[in-house]
């Protein structure tokens, strides 16, 4: 993997000086790339970290002398870069902090680590691609493209902070999610951020080829401009939705001596105008009131008395959607729990249910089981039984939707039912264990990128926040901050007048885009082999 600069200057020397590096100092300086590029990422937004990491870790790369090299390169990259991403996950190991606080350095470090696998991958399969010039960059990217997909399908998956979703900040560009998904936005970004390194070298195009990324990254905000402005602001006729967002901390909800109290809370907020309540192009009154994931301390489909109590809250002729859980009896005993989302009519009929079917590991179920002797982190003994999967719901008064609960909404290409496809889709959670950390930041803005793929408005009901509309370009309409009460009574925006091409082919687009990337990656690197062959 050689590739030792030939210029002189700030950039040639810093490329130098990285290539040269080795043993622990490579490693740390892996380690703090991987955590800087996080800072392209909600809340921080900074895109130029991407300049700063990318284009580090390939020159990195460069004075790997061996596939282990290359491999420790990218694991301790990624342990950065997961590291920084996903800190916040020991706030929900506080909640209970008696039975769980411990497990903070062993939770922390084995996901950082055991995520920066897939970064280590990254880097290793890159070397067998890697060529001077820009061969390397493509390697890099493919590769980072690849493994990210990857990493959000084995072991039930987990595409948290793809590199594509960084560019919520600005909306042009992320209506590249419309025609490629996230993942080919990523390939893109990835690249044009690694191209800087070819500022670096003795071509005589050497800038124009680094600022090469760059430029396919204008063409496309120029497309999604024009995607924008055809856009409109149609809003669905009839329907005013109001989100309720109670902001119930977490080591709260399930106290006994509160539940009362916090249901209460829900059925004050849902009936009676006030202070909190905000109005975003609402016109009419409330036909259809959301509450967040898990918002009753009770089953709501099986608990008819305290269901009864719902009636005050559901518009006439309208529904409650509310988060539940849902639970199976047999011999008196409870056999079968689920994380549901439940339509209750005006008369408290449960009108439908959908049961969660991808399930959150540690969180909702304890894999290994067997083998780890842990609990779940959510209250009870039994672990969450899966849905049937993506489901669209054909509820009286509304177009069809497809429900979302909690971190379903983050997986690309999997939150319709594409033989039934719906006409918006419905997202609630409870990031309430995460606090005002990055993560429900990071959340969001998986759920924005959602609503781009598929062309499809998203509504989203959160404990703690972040709760909001978003239109089926990505743009913002509604929105409740982070650690507030209060309740957004909104309209619903139609969905985009044409289906983008990521909701008829899926992940293929970027599959695509990725086997190209491969073949000129691979390309380059043959034509540098024959050359060497040639000289010899």
């Amino acid at each position: 993997m050689n590739g030792t600069p030939g210029d002189v200057g700030i950039m040639a020397g810093l490329a130098g000086r990285l290539a040269a590096v080795a043993g622990w100092r490579r490693w740390l300086i892996a380690f703090l790339l991987g955590a800087t590029a996080i800072a392209a990422h909600p809340p921080v937004h900074f895109l130029l970290a991407l300049m700063i990491a990318f284009p580090g870790v390939v020159w990195l790369l460069d004075g790997a002398r061996s596939p282990r090299a290359a491999f420790a390169i990218g694991w301790m990259f990624g342990a950065g870069y997961f590291a920084a991403g996903l800190y916040w996950v020991s706030n929900a190991l506080l909640v209970d902090a008696a039975r769980f606080a411990w497990l903070i350095p062993f939770a922390l470090i084995g996901l950082s680590l055991g995520l920066g696998l897939f970064i280590g991958l990254t880097t290793l399969a890159a070397r067998y691609l890697w060529s001077p010039g820009v061969g390397r960059v493509f390697a890099f990217a493919v590769s980072w493209t690849f493994f990210e997909m990857v990493r959000g399908t084995v072991l039930t998956g987990f595409p948290w902070n793809p590199v594509g979703n960084v560019w919520v900040v600005f909306v042009p560009v992320l209506q590249t999610a419309s025609w490629l998904g996230v993942y080919g936005l990523s390939a893109i970004t990835v690249f044009a951020a690694a191209a800087v390194v070819l500022s670096v070298g003795s071509g005589r195009y050497r800038w124009l080829q680094a600022l090469s990324g760059l430029a396919v990254i204008c063409v496309l905000a120029g497309a999604g401009a024009l995607r924008l402005s055809d856009a409109g602001n149609a809003t669905i006729p009839g329907v005013v939705l109001r989100i309720v967002q109670p902001n119930i901390a977490q080591a709260d909800k399930w106290v006994p001596a509160r539940r009362a109290q916090n249901y209460a809370r829900h059925l004050q907020m849902s009936s009676a105008p006030g202070e909190s309540n905000e109005t975003h192009g609402a016109v009419g009154p409330v036909t259809h009131v959301i509450w967040p994931e898990t918002a009753v301390p009770f089953s709501v489909a099986t608990d008819a008395p305290r269901r009864a109590l719902m009636r005050q809250s559901v518009p006439a002729g309208g529904l409650l959607l509310t988060g539940s859980i849902r639970l199976e009896r047999r011999n008196g005993r409870i056999s079968r729990v689920w994380n549901s989302l439940v339509a209750v009519d005006d008369k408290t009929a449960v009108a439908a249910v959908y049961d969660k079917f991808h399930l959150v590991p540690f969180g909702e179920y304890m894999p290994f089981r067997d083998i780890l002797p842990f609990d779940k982190i959510t209250a009870g003994a039994l672990d969450f039984s899966a849905g049937p999967g993506p489901r669209t719901l054909h509820l009286a008064g509304l177009p069809a939707f497809s429900p979302l609960i909690c971190y379903e909404v983050i997986f690309p290409g999997r939150v319709v039912d594409r033989s039934d496809r719906p006409a918006w889709l419905l997202n609630i959670t409870n990031d309430a264990w995460f606090g005002t950390s990055a993560g429900p930041h990071q959340h969001f803005a998986s759920a924005r990128v959602r609503a781009v793929e598929e062309g499809l408005p998203l509504v989203r009901a959160a404990n703690t926040g972040i709760s909001g509309v978003v239109d089926g370009f990505g743009r913002v309409t509604a929105r409740l901050g982070l650690d507030r009460a209060g309740t957004l009574d909104t309209t619903l925006p139609a969905a985009a007048q044409r289906r983008t091409l990521f909701s008829v082919y899926g992940n293929i687009l970027p599959g695509i885009l990725v086997v190209l990337m491969a073949i000129a990656a691979a390309y380059l690197a043959w034509r540098r082999s024959q050359h060497l062959i040639e000289t010899c």
